[in-house]
């Protein structure tokens, strides 16, 4: 982890460059396609987005009786069907990255053009659109 400055011109940016996006998310992909048949399965993409705690921490549903483990499992395989946009019960790495480009310019939108303090992980898009711009702007 790290506390990173950024707005959301540093993310449009990244987004932008085809390049640097797709190899970053092509990475992700290839570190979740664990039987590396070229699809993400549910259960490949399932530890990753419970992983993120991001639906527990910062929506509430971690709260004691707030949801059921039945409802929680509902709410991951809805993330799922985002990224599997034609239906087929597997993720490939196209729908990948267009589910990822459209979450990171979200992100970006969210951010707007004034500039945050954030901490972000190793590895993450956002520390890799940051690492970008500053090697851009050396």
């Amino acid at each position: 982890m790290s506390v990173e400055i950024l707005d959301g011109r540093t993310v449009q940016s990244f987004v932008e460059d085809e390049g640097a996006f797709n190899a970053s998310v092509d990475g992700r992909f290839a570190a979740l396609d664990i039987n590396h048949d070229g699809l993400l399965s549910y259960p490949e993409m399932a530890a990753e987005l419970m992983s993120l705690r991001v639906l527990d921490k910062h929506f509430g549903v971690d709260e004691a009786g707030v949801l059921g483990p039945d409802e929680l499992a509902g709410l991951y395989r809805g993330l799922f069907a985002r990224f599997d946009r034609d239906g087929d019960g597997a993720v490939d790495r196209e729908e990948f990255r267009a589910e990822m480009k459209e979450v990171m310019l979200a992100v970006a939108s969210g951010l707007g053009f004034l500039p945050v303090q954030m901490v972000v992980a190793e590895g993450s898009f956002l520390k890799v659109a940051v690492d970008r711009e500053l090697a851009r702007a050396a």
